[in-house]
Order: C-alpha cells, then sequence, then structure tokens
C-alpha cells in the first residue's frame, strides 16, 4: 500500500510539472445540480490552469428536490445511463482528470456512469471530488473504481455542500498534497 501511495504521488508530480510545462494537459469535469459542484470545479480549475467540462444530461433534472431525488433512485434502480448533452472533443489530450459530482442516493449520479464509460481511462489520472449534504463519498469510489480500473485514482476531496464557498484553502491543501501544483 505504501509503495502504490509513493507511486501515485511520484505519477501526480510528473503530471503536475508537464502541465507546467505545458507538456500535458488537464481537465476538471463536473456534474452539478445545485451549484455547489461547480463551485468546487472551478476553483479547482482557476488553481490547476486546466480545462472545464460541465456533465450535463440531455434531458435536464428538475429543479425540484424531491422530483430530482426521485428519479436518480430510480435511475440506480434501473442502472440507467442518461444520455450526455455533449462530449469532451479529444480525451487523449488529457493526462490528468479531476472529474466532481453530488454524492446522489449514497454514489455518482448515473451520468457519471454514461461520462465514465465513454472513455478510454487506461494511463490517465482520475482524481475525484466530491460534494454532499452528509454522506462523504458514499460507495462512490468503489463505483469508480470498477468502473475505470486501468486509471490511477488517488485520493480525492469531499466537502459539505454548506461549506463549499469557504473551501479554497482546503482544496489549495488538497491540490499541493496530490502533486497537480506547487505553490
Amino acid at each position: 500500500m505504501k509503495r502504490m501511495m509513493c507511486l501515485v504521488a511520484s505519477v501526480l508530480a510528473l503530471c503536475g510539472t508537464a502541465q507546467a510545462q505545458g507538456k500535458g494537459k488537464i481537465l476538471v469535469a463536473y456534474f452539478s445540480w445545485g451549484g455547489n459542484t461547480r463551485e468546487v470545479a472551478k476553483q479547482i480549475q482557476e488553481q490547476t490552469g486546466g480545462d472545464l467540462f460541465e456533465i450535463t444530461t440531455v434531458k435536464p433534472y428538475s429543479k425540484n428536490y424531491e422530483e430530482c431525488v426521485a428519479l436518480a433512485r430510480q435511475e440506480q434502480q434501473n442502472n440507467a445511463r442518461p444520455p450526455m448533452a455533449a462530449e469532451v472533443a479529444d480525451m487523449a489530450a488529457y493526462d490528468v482528470v479531476f472529474v466532481g459530482y453530488p454524492n446522489w442516493c449514497g454514489s455518482m449520479p448515473m451520468v457519471l456512469f454514461t461520462f465514465l464509460e465513454k472513455y478510454n481511462w487506461a494511463g490517465k489520472t482520475l482524481i475525484p471530488f466530491c460534494t454532499h449534504g452528509s454522506g462523504r463519498w458514499g460507495r462512490s469510489l468503489e463505483d469508480l473504481q470498477k468502473l475505470c480500473p486501468e486509471a490511477v485514482i488517488p485520493e480525492g476531496f469531499a466537502v459539505s455542500g454548506q461549506l463549499v464557498r469557504r473551501a479554497k484553502d482546503d482544496i489549495a491543501q488538497w491540490l499541493q498534497k496530490t502533486g497537480v501544483i506547487n505553490n
């Protein structure tokens, strides 16, 4: 385990150095329903200089919380793969991909499954970040590992939705810890 953590740190340090030298690219991909995950994504993008990509569905979720939760539960029960409204133009160009989502019903929204199954993650570093009410990661990290077994998945960042607007320093510390930024 310790050797794996050292390997991950080395890979991330190289990716961060490559980005700074213009030899690699960072993508910050996220799905946000209420705006909290979008705010974290923007903070990551500002601090890393990566490209920003919002994962959206063809049919938007209801703005009504109860209706949205009911549909999210139904999608999980049906193992649905909601279609995305857009795709990343050149995923092969990115070495490091931050992937963000709210914790919905104990995991990721099902459109994240659609997104993750769409691309080849072999040799990429996939860094999760999650906003939540109180469930932190739920089982999303296990789901992420199953969907992307060939990706390097280092420690992610989880933050309560209530704390998002005050999380800039915490995000910076986490990014430094991952080696993606060296400030």
